[in-house]
């Protein structure tokens, strides 16, 4: 059901325009289609236009590795947040300097213009900042859950942009006063993408290779619900929120899944059975944000995602 169709809608805040970056990429559609279901209008920015239309939408094809062209697109707009999405997030499947240049050059141009212009930023970062999810040394949790304050150590060039990003968010808030709210999702599930969604199973995981998430996730329906809610915050300065589901998606108990990728345990554990290894508290304190989708309940959904793609 659309927002406009809701009497209460779940987050208050009197944003009438903003640009999202990314706009026709997996997480940027829904974020898109939220935000204009709720009456805002959208200019949506991504590298070429879709070939639909959309309600409240209006799409421009920038390259944001051009600082020129990103400054002019967001004074021209004026629009009252930027949320940047845009990014290359695969260092498996692109060039490590290429996926590198790109995000922290993308990340610098959108954020410098939106600070010079005075306008309030949600970004997305991720959870590869920790360093968990690419890396080939050994790869420990200090404490769990994993929390905001948790050291980042990234050995991949993925993980190594978004921090880097972070520090650009940190200095533009900083430099011109504005709030940055930095996105820090688990690993993006659709409803809509048949590949995207994980079988539990009984499986012996000393026989799998489990990845440096922990299994941890989050429905897109719900990063798009925690960027909402971070438009309507009213937030000073830089923020992190880490964005993710309650349990994780193996069903199987996550001290587990720790020691079987990491190969021990930290000696501070606070969490129990299927809990996230990545904390999800301060969102919910702070932002008033919590997950409303599950894999576990919702994998006979018959979800339509974007329409206008």
């Amino acid at each position: 059901m659309a927002e406009t169709e809701l009497s209460t809608p779940e987050f208050e805040y009197d944003i009438e325009s903003a640009i999202v970056t990314g706009a026709t990429g997996d997480v940027g559609s829904w974020v898109v289609d939220r935000l204009a279901d709720r009456g805002v209008d959208i200019v949506g920015v991504d590298f070429d236009r879709p070939d639909g239309v959309r309600a409240n939408v209006d799409f421009r094809a920038v390259d944001l590795t051009e600082g020129v062209d990103t400054w002019e697109t967001i004074a021209e707009v004026d629009p009252d947040a930027v949320v940047h999405l845009a990014a290359l997030s695969d260092p498996l499947e692109n060039p490590s300097t290429r996926l590198f240049e790109n995000n922290v050059t993308s990340a610098y141009n959108v954020l410098q213009a939106a600070g010079r212009e005075g306008i309030d930023v949600v970004w997305s970062s991720s959870q590869a900042t920790y360093g968990a999810l690419f890396a080939e040394s050994t790869w420990t949790p200090d404490y769990l859950p994993i929390d905001e304050a948790h050291d980042r150590r990234p050995e991949d060039a993925y993980g190594l942009s978004k921090v880097c990003g972070e520090e650009i968010a940190k200095s533009m808030a900083r430099r011109y006063g504005i709030s940055v709210a930095t996105i820090r999702p688990a690993t993006i599930f659709s409803p809509t993408k048949e590949r995207a969604r994980p079988t539990e199973d009984g499986s012996d995981l000393s026989s799998e290779e489990p990845t440096g998430n922990f299994a941890s996730y989050v429905d897109v329906r719900d990063v798009a619900r925690l960027i909402e809610a971070a438009l309507a915050a009213d937030l000073e300065g830089h923020e992190e929120f880490l964005c993710v589901a309650d349990e994780n998606y193996l069903g199987r108990p996550t001290a587990e899944l720790v020691e079987t990728v990491c190969g021990s345990i930290p000696g501070e554990v606070d969490l129990e059975g299927k809990e996230s290894a990545l904390s999800n508290a301060k969102a919910a304190e702070v932002l008033g944000w919590t997950p409303a989708h599950t894999w576990h309940e919702g994998a006979d959904e018959d979800v339509s995602g974007p329409t206008w793609l």
